[in-house]
């Protein structure tokens, strides 16, 4: 596409929770911990025309509007393993609310096919060797984080794969 951007949605885990996230992937040697900023995916990355970007915050405020604050609860690991080389955090509370906010902003402007069933999760491994995988697996699996879903952000991925915030959009205000 010309002049198009990729963009993504996601809930940003807060910090201390996200540091130690970063850490984690860090240490297991995941070379997407610098470009990924700790989040559970409610859009994947998705390539769309520059020039309609006012249409998709508009779409997004409604979907925002539409929906409620929601606790999360993260609590130990998760994989997809063996269809995929990926470790999670996984969504012990929130996860039906992830889901119907997913399917309100995946329409639409935004409305796309999925590569895999949406599963709301936090990475914090991918593509790296097994054995690196597996010890974030271990290591992780007594993970919790509670924290208030106020919000959801819009992401846009600049041209060296970094992904930057460009908007937050509060949940139940239009």
């Amino acid at each position: 596409m010309v002049d198009s951007v990729t963009v993504g949605v996601v809930i940003a885990i807060p910090e201390p929770h996200a540091s130690v996230l970063t850490g984690w992937r860090r240490r297991v040697g995941d070379p997407q911990a610098e470009l990924i900023p700790p989040h559970v995916t409610l859009l994947p990355p998705t390539r769309v025309p520059r020039a309609g970007m006012a249409s998709i915050e508009q779409h997004l405020s409604g979907a925002a509007a539409a929906a409620s604050a929601f606790p999360m609860h993260l609590f130990g690991t998760g994989t997809f393993r063996p269809v995929s080389p990926v470790v999670f955090i996984q969504v012990a509370r929130g996860l039906a609310d992830c889901e119907l906010l997913e399917k309100a902003i995946r329409s639409g402007p935004l409305s796309r096919e999925l590569e895999f069933p949406y599963h709301p999760h936090v990475t914090v491994a991918q593509e790296i060797a097994e054995q690196r995988l597996d010890l974030a697996y271990d290591e992780l699996s007594t993970f919790v984080a509670r924290f208030p879903v106020d919000a959801f952000c819009l992401l846009e991925r600049a041209a060296d794969g970094r992904w930057a915030y460009c908007r937050d959009f509060e949940l139940g205000h239009g």
